[in-house]
């Protein structure tokens, strides 16, 4: 499988340098993400199918610079299908017909099948997606190379669940994580224990969690290893601003999304 980086041309301060949403093509060309509808964006996708015509769009979750641009898809493509596991409070704002995902679902994409990976945390609906010949992993929002993830009290965000998810990652063992945010994630959980072991000898936590974050510079064995250590003393300190806090040696900050 060689999946196809599409920019979806949505910069800002919440997003980065923007959204990356990943074609699959193949038998059944299948768009990861679908951005925000910004025309750049439909644009480049068409581009990349070369004449093969989109069959569907799996959404990795119901924030808005994920699914927001599904209804200028299914303008331009009326024939598409969008698929995601339900968050019916948020879903139904994106106007278009939604078919439900279920976790472990398996899904025929391009010349292949994905598997649908329930990974909340950073929101309810969070789904990753597992192709399981390449060991490739779809991450969405749960990891963003060089940054940090946001996990949002108010849009359903919580912690407890963003570690649980890290773990069932890190028992998959992908060689890449392919994610809407950032570069690829090559290679996330190997070297767990020296990097643990250096992070212990530091007295710090090879995270910061806020959202936690899973970049290039350490591994997401490590991410959950130390969350997980200083969960059984988790402290918060409120922040009126922000909802700052610690879990553990981990510093958090709870962000609310940009509307």
């Amino acid at each position: 499988m060689k999946p196809i980086p599409i920019h979806a041309f949505n910069p800002s301060p919440l997003t980065g340098e923007g959204n990356t949403t990943w074609l699959i093509p193949g038998h059944v060309p299948t768009l990861i993400d679908a951005g925000t509808g910004e025309p750049q964006h439909l644009d480049a996708l068409e581009r990349a199918l070369d004449g093969a015509r989109l069959a569907q769009v799996l959404v990795t979750h119901s924030h808005i610079d994920h699914a927001s641009g599904a209804a200028a898809i299914a303008e331009r493509m009326p024939h598409v299908r969008f698929l995601k596991m339900p968050w019916p409070e948020h879903d139904h704002q994106w106007r278009v017909r939604w078919e439900s995902l279920t976790d472990g679902e398996a899904v025929p994409a391009g010349d292949t099948v994905v598997s649908a990976i329930h990974t909340p945390g950073h929101s309810p609906d969070h789904l990753c997606f597992w192709e399981q010949d390449s060991r490739l992993l779809f991450c969405g929002d749960l990891a963003w190379k060089g940054s940090t993830v946001v996990i949002p009290p108010t849009q359903g965000g919580d912690i407890s669940s963003y570690l649980a998810s890290l773990e069932r990652v890190i028992q998959l063992d992908p060689v890449e994580m392919l994610p809407a945010h950032g570069g690829v994630i090559d290679h996330p959980v190997e070297h767990r224990a020296s990097r643990a072991a250096r992070a212990a000898r530091a007295g710090r936590a090879p995270h910061r969690h806020h959202g936690s974050h899973a970049d290039g510079r350490e591994d997401l064995s490590d991410a959950h290893r130390a969350a997980r250590a200083g969960r059984a003393r988790e402290r918060a300190r409120p922040s009126p601003e922000a909802g700052e806090g610690r879990t553990g040696d981990a510093r958090w900050r709870s962000v609310a999304p940009r509307r």
